[in-house]
């Protein structure tokens, strides 16, 4: 008799999570019912596995609304009209036309209106819905001919008074104002709630047609959904057998041009992939694959194939990847098995630039109703609700944000705010709107409006209205689209190399991005600055501790910087068994002989699989089970459990002692879920090198790439300055010089208009324009006179020194800028200025101080060009010693003068403490460590250069400075500020970059625990 269900995913209005809308279900004793979600089948999937569960008849439908007024309910008969109401749905979200009145003519769906909306004829497949409160004025309705065609309408959106008041709480949000200000037209009656069929049956007993009729559209909705179909597309060549001979062909092909002709060890695993690709059948999808990096190829594009994929000597074969999985012992496995239930991924990144050619490519060549988006559920978080239900309780702004940002135990305990927290904490979890997965794209045999209406976000491309894991439930593999910053580093600097020096570099070249002798020197010593994945402070501390000077180490530091490796602890125990490889014993053969390259430790997710097999006795697609039980995906009690006991039953058999059996799984325990899989390690490790190589050969070029893609870990100014430290010259923004991006004509860089705050980017790519078809600006007056610019915006072209080439000072510009503006017409731009001489002004001679310029810098661009930060400086002192001598101070206190770079917090037991970043006065970075204790008396003021006092700590070869006092030291005046309380408001413009981590504290060297010798019971 439940024909009209909400969930929470009935966005801002349903209370009701779906697991619990079923178990309320059975507890009122229901045997069929309807979930009719607002605009949305986002549960429907979930819902049916739900009721299946318990024996309930899943119905599936929608409730359609538009602008929140209520259109009509429909119910899918079967599969059919499930996509008749998606492609409907779908429709008007495209077009933005509102909803209609009246439902369009379904085939295979019942529609359901109320009784103060229904039209006066009805279709055949067309019902009245009566609510409880209605039966009674039935007599009277100008419908009550219609008896025939009523049904029983009981909806169902919350449980309790409480979720109630939720629900209005929802409601304000939704319709953004304040809870008072709410009408009953904003929210459902107090009666939307399920009850037991003995109590709700005899509201209608008078009319036992309604009852009847209700009864009718339940036996008459037969939707099943077999969730063990695969519903991608099923071939790429038309069918199975020429999708695997085409595979065949290519990966023969890809085998010759990778390994020759003669390798048996690699022709041995091609074709086993290949016998495990054709049952499990994937070979369309990774013949779909190589057809969207073919194409990458063919437009020039720079693709990385990354991930658990790159385990694949096809994938390596066909060019998806160019990781050799036999060089470094990578477990097929762990990317796809006859074991492995939920799908495997590609995931592949192109540069930011490019990824939008390639989602065109795939749209077109797939057909834009076989792809889209995966969506994804934004859920309410921490501060979000404290900010959302604290305005509909009418809260100043101010209460609001000390809310937002505190703990619940720091909040004020009046009684508006308990029901703040009360309500707020119900809502944690509920889904607050849908958006767009990051990059999971799926492309499926049959429209995908058979299984949901999609959405267009303003990006342009279609969503799904589910989330990966239901994606994956109901039978797509899903492809991964990926772009990042780091591609486009190493892609413009290509670019940029031969624009500048003429020189062609074959970056995807691997023999250049593994091993190369000054890479290595620099790798060592952790100078990767603007380097993808390795030039965070932490790395570039890993790498000096490690003296990691190889590709191989490379790999492994990708993987232990992970949060699972370096919780447990084993990043400190690789780290110590690095630095001294004759101190520690494998406590088991198989340890050594199956992680000898990482000291015996699990460094990555293969290394379970390895462990399991070959000490635990377990077949590799077993251990990749154990794995996945323990990382985040699809983790269950019952199924970690009964693999867990099957390990150590297999132990056991194998007559290793059950003790070390214990310490084995503890350490697989420890870090499973959260590490890197090799391949995914190995992937990160060549895009490093590859950026190091062009850093370390082409510094300028690559450096003016890093700028221009806005990417990297610090600010522009850490880049501009890493690009000094390089060899490059570093110039002002110039109008005859200058692009919208920074350029490089040999060694000299212009930065880019793009870094001049308040300058209009249409103003300066305006200026590129008109440069490139009329010549170079040959004074002030002819720039005028060419390009529509205000006042405001020349005076910060003049401020940032933009037409130096004329000769004058900045003065002297103003001044004639005031005069051809101030009484300027825009009709006259073309004629005033071309057909009359220009003026010759007698200007007067204005002094002008030498660190004006630097404090016009900071103002327009956040740092200063003409000179250092220190000479800005009060103070005369440099510091005791320069951070390059700091390694040959171990427990020594030193006085040191820098400027920080930034600064990141991180939980220990004792509170909060930061790790900062700095460079000294030569320009070379350091790290120092602050502890609680320190920062309470000596806390960190904003960006600029600070006083340091502290010990200096050598560990593994990387100095750290504990501080023990520090204070920030001021610039001299602003000397274009006459009043004493402006000249010190422009310092306070540097800036800092500032992150934080909310993990647990990493474990202390006694906590570890971590056996380095054989346990006693051993032989």
């Amino acid at each position: 008799m439940y024909l009209n269900c909400h969930s929470y995913h009935s966005l801002r209005y349903g209370t009701i999570p779906l697991t619990e809308l079923v178990k309320d279900a059975v507890l009122h004793g229901v045997k069929a019912m309807a979930l009719t979600d607002i605009n949305t089948v986002t549960g429907i999937y979930d819902f049916i596995r739900e009721c299946y569960k318990v024996e309930i008849k899943p119905l599936v439908g929608m409730e359609f609304r538009c602008n929140h007024q209520f259109r009509y309910i429909g119910l899918a008969k079967n599969a059919e009209g499930l996509g008749e109401m998606n492609r409907f749905l779908t429709d008007h979200n495209f077009s933005g036309e509102a909803l209609p009145l009246i439902a369009p003519q379904f085939e295979s769906v019942f529609v359901i209106y109320t009784l103060e909306n229904a039209p006066k004829t009805l279709r055949e497949n067309e019902f009245i819905g009566i609510r409880t409160d209605e039966v009674s004025k039935l007599f009277t309705s100008e419908h009550k001919n219609q008896i025939s065609k009523m049904v029983v309408l009981q909806p169902v959106t919350f449980r309790n008074k409480k979720e109630f008041n939720l629900h209005k709480i929802l409601r304000a949000i939704d319709t953004n104002i304040i809870l008072s200000k709410l009408t009953e037209a904003d929210y459902c009656r107090t009666s939307e709630k399920m009850l037991p069929l003995e109590s709700l049956l005899p509201f209608y007993e008078k009319y036992p047609e309604i009852i009847a009729n209700t009864q009718k559209i339940i036996d008459s909705c037969y939707f099943q959904f077999d969730f063990s179909i695969k519903r991608n597309k099923k071939f790429f060549t038309g069918s199975r057998e020429s999708d695997l001979e085409k595979l065949t062909e290519l990966a023969e092909k890809g085998f010759e041009w990778r390994y020759g002709k003669e390798n048996k060890i690699a022709r041995k695993r091609v074709e086993k992939e290949l016998k495990v690709i054709d049952e499990l059948q994937f070979s369309g999808y990774f013949l779909i694959t190589w057809d969207i990096v073919r194409y990458s190829n063919s437009q020039g594009f720079m693709h990385i194939g990354r991930g658990s994929g790159a385990n694949s000597i096809i994938a390596y074969c066909l060019g998806i990847t160019d990781i050799c999985p036999i060089e470094l012992d990578l477990y097929f496995e762990r990317f796809l098995n006859l074991n492995r239930k939920s799908p495997p991924d590609f995931d592949i990144d192109w540069s930011w630039k490019e990824r939008n050619t390639i989602l065109e490519y795939i749209f077109e060549t797939y057909g834009r109703e076989h792809v889209a988006f995966c969506g994804t559920n934004v859920e309410f978080k921490y501060r979000s609700i404290f900010r959302e239900v604290g305005k509909v309780f009418g809260l100043p702004k101010e209460e609001l944000d000390m809310l937002a940002k505190n703990p619940m135990e720091l909040h004020q305990t009046n009684s508006i705010v308990k029901l703040v927290q009360e309500y707020g904490m119900m809502m944690g979890k509920y889904p607050n709107q849908r958006s767009m997965h990051a990059c999971g794209i799926i492309i499926s045999e049959d429209p995908i409006t058979n299984y949901t209406p999609l959405e267009m976000p303003p990006k342009g491309f279609p969503i799904v209205l589910f989330d990966m894991h239901i994606a994956e439930e109901i039978g797509f593999d899903k492809f991964d689209i990926l772009s990042q910053r780091g591609i486009g580093h190493i892609d413009d600097s290509v670019k940029l190399i031969e624009k500048n020096r003429g020189i062609k570099v074959d970056i995807r070249n691997t023999s250049i991005s593994k091993d190369e002798a000054v890479c290595n020197v620099h790798l060592a010593q952790g100078k990767t600055i603007g380097c993808f994945y390795i030039e965070s402070p932490a790395m570039r501390g890993l790498l000096r501790r490690l003296n990691c000077d190889n590709y191989k180490v490379l790999v492994a530091a990708s993987s232990i910087i992970r949060p699972g490796v370096a919780q447990s602890g084993m990043m400190k125990e690789y780290i110590f068994r690095h630095n001294y490889p004759d101190q520690f014993e494998y406590f088991h053969e198989v340890f050594k002989e199956h992680l000898g390259e990482t000291y015996g430790i699990m460094v990555y997710q293969e290394d379970v699989i390895k462990i399991a097999q070959h000490y635990g006795g377990v077949p590799a697609a077993d251990g990749d089970i154990l794995r996945r039980a323990m990382s985040g995906k699809g983790r269950s009690l019952e199924a970690l459990q009964k693999v867990k006991d099957n390990f150590f039953a297999s132990c056991a058999r194998k007559g290793h002692p059950e003790a070390l059996s214990q310490e084995i799984y503890r350490q697989i325990e420890s870090f499973a879920g959260f590490s890197f899989c090799k391949a995914h390690s190995a992937s990160y490790a060549v895009e490093s090198y590859q950026s190091l190589y062009l850093k370390i050969n082409y510094p300028v070029e690559f450096m003016v790439a890093v700028i221009n893609n806005q990417g990297g870990f610090y600010r522009t100014e850490v880049y501009v300055h890493e690009a000094r430290m390089s060899g490059g010259i570093i110039l002002n923004p110039c109008v005859n010089k200058s692009e919208y991006q920074t350029t490089v004509y040999g060694n000299d860089i212009y930065l880019g208009f793009m870094h001049l705050q308040g300058l209009e980017s249409k103003t300066a790519n305006l200026i590129e324009s008109d440069r490139e078809k009329n010549g170079d600006f040959l004074s002030l007056e002819d720039f005028i006179n060419r390009i529509p610019i205000g006042i405001e915006s020349i005076k910060i072209l003049i401020f940032i020194d933009a037409f130096r080439f004329t000769g004058k000072t900045k003065n002297q510009l103003l001044v004639i800028a005031s005069l051809l503006l101030n009484n300027f017409k825009p009709e006259n731009r073309s004629l005033m200025l071309l057909q009359e001489p220009v003026k010759e002004y007698k200007l007067p001679t204005l002094e002008r101080s030498l660190f004006e310029d630097a404090f016009d810098e900071i103002e327009l661009l956040s740092f200063p060009v003409s000179c250092t930060v220190f000479d800005l400086l009060q103070t005369k002192f440099r510091g005791t010693i320069m951070a390059k001598d700091l390694v040959i101070h171990h427990k020594k206190q030193v006085r040191m003068l820098a400027y920080l770079i930034s600064r990141k917090q991180v939980p220990t037991k004792k509170g909060n403490m930061y790790f900062g970043t700095w460079i000294d006065h030569e320009g070379t970075y350091f790290d120092t460590a602050h502890f609680p204790d320190c920062l309470a008396q000596y806390p960190f003021q904003g960006g600029g250069c600070y006083l340091l006092l502290g010990n200096v700590e050598v560990d593994y070869h990387f100095p750290t400075i504990t501080i023990i006092k520090m204070a920030k030291m001021p610039f001299i005046p602003d000397p274009r500020y006459m009043d004493a309380k402006d000249q010190f408001k422009t310092q306070r413009q540097i800036k800092e970059d500032v992150s934080s981590t909310h993990r647990e504290p990493y474990p202390q060297g006694h906590e570890i625990n971590l056996p380095r010798h054989r346990m006693k019971f051993q032989k």
